[in-house]
């Protein structure tokens, strides 16, 4: 990392996944599901923060831990960044799930029980303390996440959405696709009657003794939904191929920063969805992250431009079309769905080839889906440019 700067937070992304590389990868699989505190991340990556916004994605991380190990020594490593393909794989398939999450009734937001709940004033100490641990740093440990939103959701009695919108509002690597199915998951709907129970003496061992004494509904059923939620079929061998001059680009992908091909483009924008555009409230932290990210950006690339999404209408108004990076369903998909429709332009959908190929397998469960990872990476190994091999075209395809 000799002559970069240090400030740039693309340059600390890098630095952090070098360290975890070459440091603490070796331990991960027998140490990954200990909480051991806020000042002891040491046995996880802490690189979600990093690849929910693609300073660098999945298969860059995968491409450069298999460069020192073997699949088989990082094996468990390597599961948990695709998990994060097959959730958004798996929400791709099924976009009315984020649709319905995202309607949710608000009004959940005056009852006391939930504001004693967000208030870190329940009472009981291990959620009391990851409640603050989540406004002041932004972060909880996976293990973590699951003993939260099962005692938000069967102790607590309060509706998962509203555990789901607390953590969009206040993580770095808040996800529409793993965020919202996570809790799901938890809750007992993702996998119909499979729920998830936090229980005393799985988080006495897991936090090192720290907690552990707090009780627990560990008998509750687990929740219903009678929502059909439709597969939507998914062309794996879409085409991404510059159409128009103007590109578009999200918090959600700026690793095509990076790429060569931006600089055809006579602009490109990078869109600050700011916070009056969104349907889900982010902590003024969570907000600051998400800008810094983007003036890195511009940093690097001098013909790229921050364009505020306030700002969108009237800019691009004057266009016919113009390209834009897809950017997953979830707030980013949905803001450009209502601009779309507002200014009459057409959005030419650029398509990242891994991800096409990863969704294939990701229709059902994971297991179907872990199976088939070795040959996955087999496959995107041999693949140096992820525009390769693609003969299909598609527009606007977030309208569903």
């Amino acid at each position: 990392m000799i002559g970069e700067n240090k400030t740039d937070i693309f340059s600390i992304a890098n630095r952090d996944l070098e360290v975890f590389l070459s440091q603490n990868l070796n331990q991960y699989s027998r140490l990954r599901n200990f909480d051991f505190g806020p000042d002891r991340r040491y046995n996880t990556s802490g690189l979600s923060k990093y690849i929910s916004h693609r300073v660098f994605n999945e298969y860059h991380v995968v491409r450069a831990t298999l460069k020192i190990t073997s699949y088989e020594k990082a094996e468990k490593f390597i599961q948990e960044v695709f998990w994060r393909i097959y959730w958004k794989g798996w929400l791709e398939h099924r976009p009315t799930v984020w649709d319905e999450f995202i309607k949710f009734d608000k009004s959940y937001k005056k009852d006391e029980k939930y504001l004693t709940a967000i208030g870190g004033k329940t009472g009981i100490e291990c959620f009391d303390f990851w409640v603050s641990e989540l406004r002041e740093t932004n972060y909880l440990h996976n293990h973590t996440r699951m003993w939260f939103a099962s005692i938000w959701i069967f102790t607590l009695g309060l509706p998962w959405q509203a555990g789901a919108l607390f953590f969009l509002e206040h993580l770095f690597d808040g996800d529409a696709a793993s965020n919202t199915l996570g809790w799901r998951w938890v809750a007992g709907i993702h996998t119909k009657g499979k729920c998830y129970f936090a229980r005393s003496e799985n988080i006495h061992e897991f936090t090192n003794g720290k907690f552990g004494k707090d009780k627990f509904n560990e008998s509750a059923l687990p929740l219903l939904d009678d929502s059909i939620h439709q597969v939507r079929p998914i062309d794996y061998e879409l085409v991404s191929k510059k159409k128009f001059d103007i590109l578009l680009v999200m918090d959600s992908n700026l690793d095509v920063l990076n790429r060569n091909e931006i600089k055809q483009y006579r602009k490109v924008y990078i869109i600050d969805l700011g916070v009056e555009c969104r349907q889900t409230n982010v902590s003024h932290s969570v907000y600051q992250f998400k800008q810094n990210l983007l003036k890195a950006a511009v940093q690097k690339n001098s013909h790229c431009e921050i364009l505020e999404s306030s700002q969108a209408e009237k800019k691009l108004r004057p266009l016919s079309g113009c390209d834009v990076y897809y950017p997953f369903i979830g707030e980013n998909a949905d803001f450009l769905n209502r601009l779309s429709h507002t200014i009459d332009i057409q959005m030419h959908f650029l398509w990242q080839h891994e991800d096409l190929f990863c969704w294939q397998f990701a229709t059902k469960g994971y297991f179907n889906f872990k199976k088939n990872i070795p040959d996955i990476i087999k496959t995107l190994a041999l693949s140096q440019n992820s525009l390769k091999g693609l003969h299909k075209n598609t527009d606007n395809p977030s309208k569903h």
